[in-house]
C-alpha cells in the first residue's frame, strides 16, 4: 500500500503547479507573479518549510527572451537583492522561488571576486559539475534556524542568459562560491539542502537572531 507522506504530497502538488506555470508562461509573467513583483517591499517575504513547501518543491521555468528587458524583471531583480543583502536576512544567495517567483533566477554573492560582488544569473542552469567533493555547513533563508552538513563539489559549470542578447553564456566557476551556485540552482530544481545533508541541527545564534526581526505573511500573500 503507498504511505503517502508530507514530502510526497508536496512533490505531487508542484508538478501539478509546475504543468500550470507552464502553461501560463506561454503569455510571460503570470498574474500571481506580477502581484508578488508589485506588491512586495523591497524586503520580500521570504518563503519557509514547511508553509511553502509545495511552492518552494516545484521546479522553476526560465524567462521568456523577450521578457529579459521587462520591468516586471527589472523589478523583481532589485527587490531580490534588496532582500538577500537586508539585515535580517544576511545571505549569501537567493533564488526566486524562495521570494514565490517559480523562475530560474538567482543571485549569488561572488565570493571569489574582488569587493565580493551581488551577481543575477537569469535562466541560470549547472552544466557540469567536478572538482572535489567537500563536506561542509549550510543554511538556508528558507529554513530559519538551523544547518546541516552537505558534500558539494568544488567546481562547475553554469550556463545562463545574457540579458541584453539574451545569448547564453557559460562559466567556470570554483571554491566556496561553487557551493552556493550548487545551493541557489537546487532551490530552481525543487530540492532543499535538507534533501541533500547527512545531517541537520538547530543553529543556536540563528534562532536568537530570528526574535529580532518581524516574518509576518503579507495579508494579500
Amino acid at each position: 500500500m503507498y504511505r503517502y507522506t508530507v514530502k510526497g504530497v508536496a512533490r505531487f502538488l508542484a508538478l501539478v503547479l509546475s504543468l500550470v506555470l507552464n502553461a501560463c508562461s506561454q503569455n510571460g509573467w503570470t498574474e500571481r507573479e506580477r502581484i508578488i513583483i508589485e506588491r512586495s517591499d523591497s524586503l520580500m517575504f521570504v518563503t519557509v518549510l514547511p508553509d511553502d513547501s509545495v511552492l518552494l518543491r516545484t521546479p522553476s521555468i526560465e524567462v521568456r527572451k523577450q521578457d529579459l528587458q521587462s520591468k516586471e524583471l527589472k523589478t523583481l531583480m532589485a527587490k531580490m537583492l534588496s532582500t538577500v543583502t537586508d539585515p535580517s536576512q544576511d545571505g549569501v544567495g537567493i533564488a526566486a522561488p524562495q521570494v514565490g517567483i517559480n523562475r530560474r533566477i538567482i543571485w549569488v554573492q561572488r565570493l571569489d571576486k574582488e569587493d565580493e560582488p551581488f551577481e543575477c544569473y537569469v535562466n541560470i542552469r549547472i552544466d557540469s559539475l567536478f572538482g572535489d567533493v567537500k563536506r561542509g555547513p549550510e543554511g538556508c533563508l528558507s529554513v530559519p534556524g538551523y544547518a546541516g552538513m552537505v558534500s558539494r563539489n568544488t567546481d562547475v559549470i553554469i550556463s545562463y542568459a545574457d540579458l541584453e542578447s539574451g545569448e547564453t553564456r557559460k562559466e567556470h566557476i570554483a571554491g566556496y562560491t561553487a557551493i552556493i551556485f550548487q545551493h541557489e540552482c537546487d532551490h530552481l530544481d525543487g530540492i532543499l539542502y535538507v534533501d541533500r545533508a547527512d545531517s541537520v541541527f538547530v543553529n543556536k545564534a540563528w534562532m536568537e537572531e530570528l526574535k529580532q526581526f518581524d516574518y509576518t505573511r503579507p495579508d494579500w500573500w
